[in-house]
C-alpha cells in the first residue's frame, strides 16, 4: 500500500511542477481541488435556483418547461441549464481527484479519517443530487435513469410496492412523482452542504474558496463552453416505448451499464463493497501519532499555539493549576496529527535558556525541544569546512540522503513549521554552522496545510514567534522541493554554498554571549 502511494504522490508531483509551470504555484489548480468543489457548488445552487423558478413539474410541462429555457430563453435560462450541467461535471471531476490524491499524498490516516470519511459521504450525496437531477428533465435519458434506478432499489426489500410499476404507462405516471423528486433534488443539497461544513470543522483556515484568478477563469470556461456546446435534452420521455439508445453522462451514470450487466443485489454489493473499502483505507496500515503535550510550568496561555494548529487540536481553556495566567492550553488528543507546529509556535521553545531545563510549553512527545538542541549541537560537531549548513526537512518532505556530506547535515522533522525561530539565530548566531536551508513539501502543498505558510511568515517577521533581526537573512535559504525536485534542490544547495563562501566566517560555536546579549536571550 505505502508503495502504491508513494509512486502516486511521485506521479502527482510532476503533474503539479507542470502546472505550476502553466499556471503559477498560487492558481495552480491541483492545490485548490477541494476550494474548487466548494466553488462549483455554489456555481451549480445559484444556477439550480434560476432554474426552478421556471420548472413545471407536471408529467409532460415538466419537459416542456426545460425546453422553454434551453431555447426560447438561452440567453438566460439556457446558460443556467448548461452552467447548472457542467459545473455538475467538473464538482465531480474535482471531487474524484481530490480524493485520489488525498490517498496518494497520505493524509487520510490517524486523525484525519474523520474528514476522509465524510468525504466518502459527500460523494455518495452529490451522486444522489445528479441523478435526480437528470431524472426530472424527463426526455428520454431521464427515462431510462428512472426506470434503470427504480429497478435497482427495487432489488432490495426496503419498499412495500415496486417503484418501477409507476414508469409501466404515462397513465400511471402522476405530477405528484415529479413534485417528489424535485423535493429531493432540492433538499440533498441542502443536507450536502450542511456535511460540507462538517467536513472542514477540524481544519484551520480551511480552503473553501480558491483564488479569484483562477475562480474567473474556470468560471469563464465554463460560461465558453455553455456558449459553444450548451446542455441539450435527449427528445420527450415515452414510456410507450423502450428506450434503446441514450448519451450517457458517464461522470454520474458508469454505474448503469453495470446494472444492465449484472443483478441488481450484484451491483448493490459492488457498491457497497467499494464503499467499504473507501472507509477502512485510512486504518491500513494503522499509523502511530506523536500527540503534542502540555507542560503548565512552562505555559503561559498565550495562545500561538491554539491559533496556529492546523487542525484545531488545541484549545484555550481556564487555568487549572492556581497559576496567574488566565489560560492555558489543552491538546484534544482526538484531533492532534502530531505535527509540531504547535512547537514552533510557542516563545518558550528557544535553545538558548540556560537557567532551567530547557522545556517548552507545548511539546511532542518523542522529539522534545531539548532533544532537537542536542541534535543540532552533536550534528555540527561532525561537520567540516568554512560552508558548513544544516538543512531542515520535514519526514513527509523529499529523501535528502545523498545531500549529506562533510559540510552538510540534514535533520528531519515531522514538520518544517515544528522549527522554533529561535534555532536558526542560535544556529547562525553561536556558530554552529554558516548557513542553514529549511526545506519540505513542494511549496503551496504542505502535508499538514500550514506548516510551510507558518515557516515563511514568522522568518519573514510577518507572524509571531518573530525571527529576530540580528539573525543574516543571507545566510538562510527555503526551497520548497517536493519529491520530484531533488535534481533542483541539489542546484540550490550549491548556489547557497557559493554565496555563503563570500561571506565573513561566522564566530566560532559555543562561544559564550557577552552580558547584554545573554540578558536579551533571557529576557
Amino acid at each position: 500500500m505505502q508503495a502504491v502511494k508513494r509512486i502516486g504522490r511521485y506521479a502527482f508531483e510532476r503533474f503539479e511542477s507542470l502546472f505550476d509551470t502553466i499556471f503559477g504555484v498560487q492558481h495552480n489548480p491541483l492545490y485548490h481541488l477541494g476550494a474548487l468543489g466548494w466553488f462549483f457548488y455554489w456555481i451549480v445552487a445559484v444556477s439550480g435556483i434560476y432554474l426552478y423558478i421556471f420548472f413545471d413539474t407536471g408529467v409532460h410541462q415538466a419537459y416542456e418547461s426545460v425546453e422553454y429555457l434551453t431555447y426560447t430563453q438561452w440567453y438566460a435560462g439556457g446558460i443556467a441549464r448548461s452552467l447548472h450541467r457542467y459545473a455538475s461535471d467538473a464538482l465531480i471531476i474535482v471531487m474524484l481527484l481530490h480524493l485520489l490524491r488525498e490517498f496518494m499524498m497520505d493524509r487520510l490516516r490517524g486523525p484525519r479519517w474523520f474528514s476522509w470519511v465524510i468525504g466518502i459521504a459527500i460523494l455518495w450525496l452529490v451522486f444522489a443530487c445528479g441523478i435526480t437531477g437528470y431524472w426530472i428533465v424527463w426526455d428520454k435519458l431521464a427515462q431510462y435513469v428512472a426506470i434503470a434506478s427504480s429497478e435497482w432499489l427495487d432489488s432490495l426489500p426496503l419498499f412495500g410496492q415496486s417503484i418501477a410499476r409507476n414508469f409501466l404507462h404515462d397513465s400511471t405516471l402522476s405530477g405528484r412523482f415529479f413534485s417528489l423528486m424535485v423535493f429531493i433534488h432540492i433538499a440533498v443539497p441542502l443536507i450536502l452542504l450542511f456535511i460540507l461544513w462538517v467536513h472542514i470543522q477540524r481544519m484551520t483556515q480551511a480552503d473553501v474558496n480558491p483564488p479569484k484568478a483562477l475562480a474567473l477563469s474556470v468560471f469563464a470556461a465554463l460560461l465558453v463552453l455553455s456558449l459553444i456546446y450548451p446542455a441539450e435534452s435527449q427528445g420527450p420521455a415515452d414510456l410507450s416505448r423502450v428506450t434503446s439508445s441514450v448519451g450517457l453522462d458517464w461522470f454520474y451514470m458508469a454505474v448503469y451499464p453495470l446494472i444492465d450487466l449484472f443483478s441488481g443485489l450484484t451491483v448493490w454489493a459492488m457498491a457497497g463493497l467499494a464503499t467499504v473499502l473507501l472507509f477502512i483505507l485510512p486504518w491500513i496500515p494503522r499509523k502511530k501519532t506523536s500527540l503534542a503535550v502540555v507542560d503548565l510550568e512552562n505555559c503561559n496561555g498565550c495562545s500561538r499555539c491554539a491559533l496556529d494548529c492546523p487542525f484545531s487540536a488545541i484549545a484555550m481553556r481556564p487555568r487549572s493549576d492556581g497559576s496567574p495566567f488566565a489560560q492555558e492550553a489543552v491538546v484534544l488528543s482526538s484531533k492532534c496529527v502530531g505535527c509540531g507546529i504547535c512547537v514552533g509556535a510557542c516563545p518558550t521553545a528557544t535553545p538558548f535558556r540556560r537557567h532551567s531545563a530547557l522545556i517548552a510549553g507545548i511539546e511532542l512527545s518523542d522529539h522534545p525541544v531539548m532533544q532537537l538542541r542536542q541534535q543540532v549541537m552533536q550534528t555540527s560537531e561532525g561537520l567540516t569546512g568554512s560552508t558548513r549548513i544544516l538543512i531542515f526537512n520535514c519526514a513527509t518532505g523529499p529523501d535528502l540522503g545523498a545531500l549529506r556530506d562533510n559540510a552538510t547535515a540534514v535533520l528531519t522533522l515531522s514538520c518544517i513549521g515544528q522549527l522554533p525561530p529561535p534555532f536558526l539565530d542560535f544556529i547562525i548566531t553561536r556558530g554552529f554552522a554558516e548557513g542553514v536551508l529549511l526545506t519540505g513539501c513542494r511549496e503551496g502543498d504542505c502535508h499538514y496545510r500550514l506548516g510551510s505558510r507558518w515557516s515563511k511568515q514568522r522568518i519573514a517577521r510577518e507572524r509571531d514567534p518573530y525571527l529576530r533581526e540580528r539573525v543574516p537573512r543571507e545566510r538562510l535559504e527555503i526551497f520548497w522541493a517536493g519529491v520530484d525536485q531533488s535534481s533542483e534542490l541539489s542546484s540550490r544547495l550549491r548556489a547557497f554554498r557559493q554565496r555563503l563562501a563570500q561571506l565573513d566566517p561566522v564566530r566560532a560555536k559555543g562561544r559564550p554571549p557577552d552580558p547584554t546579549e545573554a540578558a536579551a536571550e533571557n529576557a
